[in-house]
């Protein structure tokens, strides 16, 4: 499925217009309201709707069940961007997986050709590059898997990983900026990655088999 044959979800926002201070300063702008409407979603069950997986609440948490496998993506695409978000597993749930891609291009399938800022209980803060995403990074947390059911792999692992108990809402900032991008839990910044690929690309929340919860998505776009 094309992302553009995916389904449209109306009337969600993601929130680009609540910029933190730190955004802001990032970019050298002021911040302004810069409001996407809508999500597009793909999932690898064509039949499933786009409910049984992602549900959106009052109060502005999305939440994601987990299966079928699939991702949000926005319908704009960005290369160079400050992204936060907050996320948690559930209260009362095991912690599983997840992730945040970027720079994703080509088609849609699991998992496309991007670069995943993982979510994956204990390894929150790791880089993947799927599809043959070029990244780099020092040596000795440096790995390549050459072939795998999602092409060409690289793993970037973190230094360290902030993460707050189960149920607990935690913060993810990524800043992208050239071939640089760099990953902050909660205030402190667990990887950075270099000579990574160039692109603009949707950005992707991931259901990737279990329950995980997000909220307050804001952006902010960057010169180069």
């Amino acid at each position: 499925m094309s992302r553009t044959a995916g389904t449209l979800l109306s009337g969600v926002t993601l929130f680009l217009l609540g910029i933190s201070v730190n955004a802001a300063e990032e970019s050298g702008k002021s911040p302004r309201p810069l409001t996407a409407q809508a999500w597009r979603a793909f999932s690898e069950d064509a039949k499933a709707k786009l409910g049984e997986v992602w549900t959106f609440t009052s109060d502005g948490v999305i939440q994601c069940k987990g299966t079928p496998k699939g991702y949000l993506y926005t319908e704009k695409s960005y290369a160079n961007f400050v992204l936060t978000l907050q996320w948690r597993t559930p209260p009362g749930k095991k912690p599983g997986n997840g992730g945040v891609l970027i720079r994703m291009t080509g088609q849609d399938k699991i998992w496309p050709k991007s670069l995943e800022a993982q979510l994956n209980a204990g390894d929150e803060g790791d880089f993947w590059g799927l599809g043959g995403f070029r990244l780099s990074g020092p040596a000795e947390r440096l790995k390549t898997v050459p072939q795998s059911p999602f092409g060409k792999l690289t793993n970037l692992k973190r230094t360290k990983g902030p993460v707050k108990a189960p149920g607990e809402w935690n913060e993810y900032r990524i800043v992208a900026r050239g071939d640089t991008v760099t990953l902050v839990i909660n205030g402190q910044e667990v990887n950075r990655a270099t000579g990574c690929d160039v692109v603009a690309g949707p950005i992707c929340l991931t259901s990737e088999g279990d329950e995980i919860q997000f909220r307050n998505v804001r952006l902010v776009g960057l010169e180069k």
